[in-house]
């Protein structure tokens, strides 16, 4: 059972002032005052939008009440939650121990379209193409291969310098093919199948049971969040960006703690009849 979040508990925002969605000094765009766990279906991307980024993937510190803040933001939806992330659903599962939720992993490679549903993933990369790039990264001093088996990513956060002889070696290495496609994130490339991203997985959730009918709302904070604005944008819905101002977005929140507390605000707020 979830711990109650107690309806009227102020979470506060970045500036450390009481959440306003009205308020014009609040660090929230004016669109999230009409945000409600009823009436839409949440797509949040994790790091950078949830979670602070850190020097390495496995670095990253989770909030000790973030896990529960979604549960009962899910909760409050009926389901109509789902985590969108360049990690693997495997790796959200290990972060946000013990609950799991709905989830697109690897850009939308990896698919669970409920919390104890089957994990369906795209087939693997092939197994010159990873080796290829794995070995373009061990050429780069600082510069790291993460691989997820449906694409691999390479990060360059300790060697920013290497960024665009790392992207012309790995472009290289694509050549011709269709069939992958390099996309940048913050200090991280990532070869991945092309005809599946985050808009794709967003699609494929809004097609369904407790997503559909809904309005999606989708919180992203890179590159490769763009394709969900995107989606989201075309049927209806709200994009917000984190950080900065991103295309087919309707509003920023400053950074990932400003989108925890909007998220404890909605999972806290009354419940109302479904309009």
């Amino acid at each position: 059972m979830l711990t109650q979040l107690h309806p009227s508990a102020t979470p506060e925002n970045a500036s450390g002032k009481a959440f306003d969605g009205h308020r014009p000094d609040a660090p929230f765009p004016p669109v999230c005052a009409d945000v409600r766990a009823d009436t839409h279906a949440f797509f949040l991307d994790v790091d950078g939008s949830l979670i602070d980024i850190a020097d390495h993937p496995d670095a990253v510190e989770v909030p000790e009440d973030l896990p529960q803040v979604l549960a009962a933001l899910a909760e409050r939806a009926d389901g109509a939650l789902a985590l969108v992330s360049g990690r693997t659903i495997q790796a959200l599962d290990m972060l946000l121990h013990p609950f799991g939720f709905a989830a697109a992993g690897s850009h939308g490679a990896q698919m669970r379209l409920s919390p104890d549903g089957k994990v369906l993933s795209a087939p693997a990369l092939d197994t010159e193409l990873a080796q290829a790039v794995k070995e373009v990264a061990d050429g780069f001093d600082g510069v790291f291969a993460e691989d997820k088996g449906t694409a691999i990513a390479v990060h360059y956060r300790a060697a920013p310098d290497a960024a665009s002889s790392l992207k012309r070696a790995l472009l290289d290495i694509l050549g011709a093919r269709q069939d992958v496609r390099l996309m940048p994130g913050h200090c991280v490339f990532e070869v991945k199948p092309a005809s599946l991203d985050k808009g794709t997985a967003v699609a494929d959730f809004m097609g369904r049971p407790p997503f559909a009918g809904r309005i999606p709302l989708f919180i992203g904070d890179d590159f490769t969040d763009e394709a969900g604005f995107c989606a989201v944008a075309a049927r209806g819905g709200l994009a917000l960006a984190v950080g900065t101002p991103r295309p087919d977005t309707h509003g920023v929140l400053a950074d990932p703690r400003s989108v925890r507390a909007f998220l404890t605000h909605l999972a806290a707020a009354p419940r109302q009849r479904r309009r």
